[in-house]
């Protein structure tokens, strides 16, 4: 675990600890990463589901809960409620429907952040990416001028040494499999906002391709290419640049004998735009399996709150590193 990734997080929250709700309340891993996340005082925890369940879990898990929130689906007041609320925004489903998707607790989880019963929802231990999405869309929806949700991550690799120590941000690891050059421009947009708020960093963004400015020709190249005009017409305040091969992007020395021409990222990206999802998952994998690198996140990105999907097979310390991701995102926005 990443001290200096914690403590960044943490000073991201500050003093307005985050509501974070966790639908799948009665995982092991979950309340464990849970405690630890809220003794940093980042996070208030808010179990969701049925307490004596919860409760039961939380004895036998040996995991202190007093003080925290249980937000149940049963008690009908509040589910009620909460019902309301959402269908006086959102009129599309019934309450009949909702009456009858509240007895999930990742449902419930997701209309109480849309009515800011919570500031967040942590979850996907026990669900995939694509239900969390799912939910995500269902009930938040996405950003105004966002046209694709997508993931972003905190990669901690052991014997690299970039601007900012060990870590670089990735995306997109976990949502789109063959984005466009509009997505792919909207991920590097998005990406740019999530870095600022949970790390403070200036966000530098290479578009990678296995081509160097031009060193290949295929659609692949010029669909990466593509995303860097559109990313750049839609924003060129922000640092986004390519397309470049992944040391052209993070190797001062290999960028100055590939890119002959100015550039503010070329060896110098601190956030790192996936061609696809195959490249994707197979580079948070490397990372994880030869260089022993944590992977935080993936941090869910362009709905309308703030969503964390997690990896059901990390860690404790890595969830708890995701939790304090997701309650930094929540605390900037």
């Amino acid at each position: 675990m990443n001290q200096l990734f914690i403590d960044r997080c943490v000073a991201a929250v500050g003093e307005n600890a985050q509501r974070v709700a966790f639908p799948e309340a009665t995982e092991e891993k979950i309340l464990k990463a849970a405690e630890l996340a809220a003794k940093t005082g980042a996070v208030k925890p808010v179990l969701v589901g049925d307490p004596a369940e919860i409760t039961a879990a939380a004895a036998s898990f040996g995991v202190n809960i007093e003080g925290w929130e249980i937000a149940s689906n049963l008690v009908e007041e509040e589910v009620q409620a909460v019902i309301a609320a959402f269908y006086a925004k959102n009129d599309l489903m019934s309450i009949k429907a909702l009456n009858r998707r509240i007895k999930d607790p990742v449902c419930y989880a997701f209309m109480m952040l849309a009515v800011d019963k919570v500031d967040c929802v942590f979850a996907g231990l026990s669900h995939t990416t694509g239900e969390i999405i799912l939910h995500a869309s269902t009930y938040l929806g996405l950003k105004e001028g966002i046209t694709a949700a997508s993931s972003m991550g905190i990669a901690d690799i052991p014997g690299y040494d970039g601007e900012y120590g060990t870590m670089l941000a990735i995306a997109d690891s976990a949502v789109n499999v063959d984005p466009g050059p509009e997505a792919l421009a909207d991920i590097a947009i998005a990406s740019c906002a999530t870095v600022q708020a949970i790390m403070g960093w200036e966000p530098k963004v290479a578009m990678l391709s296995y081509s160097t400015d031009g060193s290949a020709e295929s659609a692949m190249v010029d669909k990466m290419r593509e995303a860097v005009r559109i990313a750049k017409e839609k924003r060129p305040d922000l640092k986004i640049d390519g397309e470049f091969q992944l040391d052209a992007a993070i190797n001062p020395a290999v960028a100055a004998k590939k890119v002959k021409r100015p550039s503010d990222v070329a060896g110098h990206a601190n956030i790192l735009i996936w061609p696809d999802l195959n490249v994707g998952n197979i580079g948070v994998k490397l990372i994880q399996q030869f260089a022993h690198g944590d992977a935080y996140g993936p941090m869910l990105q362009g709905f309308a709150k703030p969503v964390s999907d997690c990896s059901r097979g990390a860690p404790v310390t890595e969830l708890m590193g995701n939790i304090l991701m997701l309650a930094a995102v929540a605390a900037h926005q």
